[in-house]
């Protein structure tokens, strides 16, 4: 195969499948027409979890093993990782979902009211137990989308207005005109100021209907997200979502109730039928794509095995189709 590459799409899988070949030494050109990274691409309303064991609960076991991986990957290219773990929590009368997520997350460990405090000391007065997985890290997407995308023209990556080499094709949800059974999942996201509340880590607050994570983004910001709805729509939140949201947010601590809200984020999520990515081989390109609500987390595994493939001819363990016509 040809080592001059031509990625259509900017957004977190094809600025990571950009590092990766061009750190091999590969020839690498970006065409996304929207540029650089922004309220555009579906990464930017990402929560940025890195979060395998956690999404272990709902995902297949080979979303994990891969996911593991990630947050080492985006430190070697530039992200600034925080491995602080993360903390699940439960409101009182959903005691059971405690018991439901530890046994499906065999690395969680129970906390009492006292090793909370130690941890989150402003979730100690409102939960008497706990769950935390202290392997799994988080980033700022917004951060490290720009970083990466800094960074590749030091390596040789230049982003270009035609297409000139072999395509690889990581445009996500817009790729449905190539492959016909890729979906969206909607998912909504706010972005909140409250200073009254101060957490290290990202938390996950169980619920039966509407679940929230919230990750800290720094100087009283959170990121709240996000609901998962089977639709392809991209650019409207709807009032039930927020409402939820918001509700959850709340009961996680009443503070919250007096948060300032800075942004209302909507986006579909690019998903195959059975949630997991794809590295599907055509006659005319190679698509990269579904990574569903793992962006992050799974995108450093696509790139690193696109890579082996197109470099080394070395085919890829999981998650890959050759429909190329014989």
């Amino acid at each position: 195969m040809s080592d001059a590459f031509t990625i259509l799409g900017g957004g977190v899988c094809g600025l990571a499948m950009a590092a990766e070949l061009s750190s091999r030494g590969a020839q690498v050109t970006i065409f996304d027409p929207n540029g650089a990274p922004g309220e555009h691409a579906c990464s930017w309303w990402a929560g940025g979890m890195l979060a395998p064991d956690c999404e272990g609960i709902s995902a297949e076991p080979e979303v994990v093993r891969q996911g593991r991986k990630a947050a080492d990957w985006w430190e070697r290219h530039g992200a600034e990782v925080s491995r602080q773990g993360i903390l699940v929590v439960a409101l009182g009368r959903d005691q059971s979902e405690l018991t439901t997520f530890a046994r499906r997350a065999p690395s969680a460990r129970s906390l009492d009211r006292k090793a909370i405090n130690t941890l989150e000391p402003h979730l100690a007065d409102h939960f008497a137990k706990a769950l935390f997985i202290d392997e799994e890290a988080h980033l700022d997407p917004r951060a490290t989308l720009a970083t990466v995308h800094a960074r590749l023209p030091q390596n040789g990556v230049s982003f270009v207005n035609e297409i000139d080499g072999q395509i690889i094709d990581c445009r996500g949800l817009v790729a449905s005109d190539t492959l016909a059974d890729l979906r969206g999942v909607k998912g909504e996201m706010l972005v909140v100021r409250c200073k009254d509340v101060s957490l290290s880590r990202p938390v996950r607050l169980l619920h039966p209907r509407f679940p929230l994570y919230i990750v800290p983004r720094g100087d009283g910001v959170f990121m709240l997200g996000a609901t998962q709805i089977e639709s392809g729509e991209r650019n409207r939140a709807t009032l039930r979502s927020v409402m939820e949201l918001m509700n959850a947010a709340y009961a996680l601590h009443p503070a919250f109730g007096e948060a300032e809200l800075l942004e209302i984020g909507v986006d579909a999520r690019p998903a195959f039928p059975d949630n997991q990515p794809r590295i599907r081989h055509l006659n005319d390109r190679i698509c990269a794509n579904g990574l569903f609500r793992h962006g992050f987390l799974l995108a450093p595994a696509l790139a690193c095995m696109t890579a082996d493939l197109v470099l080394e001819g070395k085919t890829p363990e999981v998650w890959y189709e050759d429909h190329r016509e014989r």
